[in-house]
């Protein structure tokens, strides 16, 4: 869903620090939040991991902001998150008493030049994200291929729902960039679908997955080795796989290193909150270390455990710090990653994709 409880709890003087930081008296600014209420915009709609990591979210960051403001969750999708973020951008308040979590991929859609994009992300005030955990390409253990190089002698069919997505556009980029020789095969409905063709060997991978995920949704074939995780897609390894590599890792110039990190930094802040622009600097300060301090929140953690989630924050001054990378990756560089993530739409189907409509 969203959210992988991989990092430890935090040291005895971080959380002492945290006790300090709530007992210090009130500033003119700390009382800025008393009796006020903060909007969490989801850019999806209700559902969700977007939706579920914005209602979790309000029953803990109030405790954590001086003044302890009450927190309500509205709910703006459209256009993949593009609406919601637009809405945060020249529309919400700039007071600190509107947040929003929307998709990972607005700055990517931002550089790409997508059609209604009205924000400029870097202007944004990006309060921290929930999770950073590593994507992987995953293959069958009946492929044949246990690891990249060897992907680059071997035909491996990659099922993928639509040409459009991530589980496509991974496989695609490793074809044109390193050499490898994964099939692409589109139309699938889903991932659990997905996963039954893995089984039934219509298909020999998924482009596109966290490691995390297949322990939760799939264990026993993680247990008994069933999928190999051939690459990572992200900033950080995952804890479970210090011996696969990041695509970072697979760079053969200064071109693909460029290439793969535009493609792998969106994952380091997979679940977003973000401010609008001209935010008080120091409400800010009160957001980001207000979210800090919650995800240490031993309460919280054991929540996002009992309802089986994923937990890899990171803070809003580094994801500020991804987000002003991303758009600052030269317009060349964007250029060849769409050219070499895009999929040929009259490509392999999945077997009725076509009579059902496909899912394109």
């Amino acid at each position: 869903m969203f959210l992988t409880l991989r990092r430890p709890i935090a040291v005895a003087c971080l959380l002492a620090a945290g006790v300090c930081f709530s007992l210090a008296p009130a500033s003119a600014q700390d009382n800025f939040y008393a009796g006020k209420t903060i909007r969490i915009i989801v850019g999806t709609g209700s559902g969700g991991g977007y939706d579920g990591a914005a209602r979790l979210t309000a029953r803990y960051l109030g405790k954590y902001i001086p003044g302890n403001p009450a927190f309500i969750v509205e709910n703006m999708p459209g256009a993949s998150g593009i609406k919601a973020t637009n809405y945060l951008y020249a529309a919400a308040p700039k007071d600190g008493t509107v947040i929003a979590t929307v998709n990972n991929s607005m700055p990517v859609y931002e550089a790409i030049g997508q059609e209604g994009v009205r924000f400029k992300a870097d202007e944004l005030n990006w309060v921290g994200s929930l999770l950073q955990t590593a994507t992987t390409v995953a293959l069958w253990h009946t492929a044949g291929v246990k690891t990249i190089e060897e992907a680059k002698h071997k035909e491996v069919i990659m099922g993928a729902t639509g040409a459009a997505g991530t589980k496509a556009a991974y496989p695609a980029l490793l074809n044109k960039t390193i050499g490898t020789k994964f099939k692409i095969v589109t139309g699938y409905e889903g991932g659990n679908t997905l996963r039954l063709a893995m089984e039934r060997g219509e298909v020999q991978g998924d482009g596109s997955a966290r490691w995390s995920s297949w322990k939760s949704t799939k264990p026993d074939w993680v247990k008994d080795h069933k999928i190999v995780a051939v690459v990572q897609i992200g900033l950080k390894k995952d804890d479970d796989l210090p011996n696969t590599p990041l695509l970072t890792e697979l760079a053969q110039n200064d071109e693909q290193r460029k290439m793969f990190e535009f493609i792998s930094q969106p994952i380091a802040m997979q679940q977003p909150f973000v401010a609008p622009p001209r935010v008080p600097a120091d409400r800010l300060i009160l957001l980001r270390r207000g979210f800090d301090a919650m995800t240490k929140d031993p309460e919280f953690r054991k929540e996002v455990e009992q309802l089986d989630l994923d937990l890899d924050p990171v803070s809003g001054e580094e994801v500020q710090k991804i987000v002003r990378a991303i758009v600052a990756t030269p317009a060349d560089i964007v250029q060849k990653v769409q050219a070499a993530t895009a999929v040929n739409q009259d490509g392999p189907k999945a077997p009725g994709a076509k009579a059902a409509g496909g899912a394109e």
